[in-house]
Parts: structure tokens; sequence; C-alpha cells
């Protein structure tokens, strides 16, 4: 364990200024951990990373790509990528996805990306078998009174998934200048039901990656997906 890992919590949310986090994150370059700032707080994610949480993680950009690339949907995904409004904000989403005109706005060659100057991603996920709670709850919608807002609906982000890892479920939300609601099919990529997405999931715990997807494959390749 690293000296970072004991002397800070992790898995928390703590009160710190925009100074002390880009120091804390400029430490974090060596560590394979996950770093977020919001409204003067800042959380670190640095467990180890399940078997499970890995699998889902690779099963989902996987299901997401490949309807994309059927639908002729361009996109651009981005895996545990640093997004940040300088001073303000700054998110370490497991996965995100630019769709459409957005797929090619980040130019090869960006570190992290600017979002005063880049859109926000379409769609986020985060891949949650320990940080569920807070998945749903700081990341989509604070409950304490500090918080009057979500940190990825102020972000600008369209539409954001959590991956239930242990339930293989996914709760998804579509952000809206009301607030998120609930969705079961997406409407970023349309035609994308969360109940097709859970079954892949299912199927990943009892078949290999190969046949998990020879059998979305199949799936997407019906008229209606055409």
């Amino acid at each position: 364990m690293s000296d970072l890992q004991t002397q800070l919590p992790t898995n928390t949310w703590i009160y710190t200024s925009w100074e002390e986090y880009e120091q804390i994150v400029a430490n974090l370059l060596n560590e394979k951990g996950k770093s977020y700032y919001y409204k003067g707080h800042m959380r670190l994610e640095m467990p180890p990373v399940s078997f499970d949480h890995g699998k889902d993680h690779v099963v989902i950009i996987f299901a997401v790509t490949l309807f994309a690339t059927i639908k002729g949907i361009l996109a651009t995904g981005l895996d545990t990528t640093t997004f940040r409004k300088t001073g303000i904000q700054d998110c370490q989403p497991d996965v995100a996805y630019y769709l459409r005109e957005r797929a090619q706005t980040i130019p090869a060659g960006t570190g992290i990306v600017n979002l005063d100057r880049y859109p926000a991603p379409d769609l986020v996920i985060e891949i949650a078998k320990t940080s569920l709670l807070d998945d749903l709850g700081t990341k989509r919608c604070l409950a304490t009174s500090r918080f009057a807002s979500t940190l990825y609906e102020e972000l600008g982000v369209a539409e954001y998934w959590v991956i239930d890892v242990q339930n293989a479920q996914i709760i998804a939300y579509a952000m809206a200048e009301e607030g998120s609601k609930r969705i079961q099919e997406s409407q970023v990529l349309p035609g994308l039901a969360m109940s097709i997405l859970e079954e892949v999931l299912r199927r990943s715990r009892e078949m290999n990656q190969s046949e998990v997807g020879a059998w979305l494959l199949s799936h997407f390749q019906q008229k209606e997906y055409c």
C-alpha cells in the first residue's frame, strides 16, 4: 500500500480546496486510482479491481460499441478518462462515449479533457461493486443539503448508467434540465434496451466473452436492429 493510500481516506467524500486536490491528483499518476471533485469535496477510489468488476467493464464496452457499429452510429469510447472543469469539477468515469457528430470532437494527443473547451460525453457508465451507493448517490444525485444538483448533470452528460455488478443489473438515467429520470431504453442509443444489456451480463456469468459476443451479435443482427 502506498503512502498516499495510508494518509488519505478513500471511497468517501472529504472537504478540500481545488489547489489541494490538484496536488493530491498529481501524486496519483503512478497509482491505480480514480479521483472526483465536486463542490469543494473530493473522493478517491483506490480499491483493488475485482475479477467481476473487470469482466463487466469489458463486456459493457463491447456491447455498446457493437450496437453502435451495427446501427451505424458514430462512436468514440473512453476508458477511465479524466474530464475536468478547472477549479470546479473533476471526474474519471469507468466508461464514457461521444456519439454521432461528437464522436471526433476530442483530438488525438489530448490529455485531460477540458470541459471548458470541449463538450461533455453523451454517455457515462460507472461499474459499481463496492461503490454502488455512491454511484447511485453523490455522482448522480447528492442527497445532503450541501449539494443542490448532480455532478454529471452539471457537467452536461446526457445519459448515465450504473452497472450493479453483484446483481447483474443496470440502473440508467437520462439527464434533463428538471433533473434525472430512470429509463429502461437508452435515449442516446435508441433501441438499446437495458434488459438486453442485463441479459449480456447474466450470460457472461456462465459463458466466456466470445460466446457472449456471438449471442449478442446474432441478437443485434435481427431485423428490428438493422
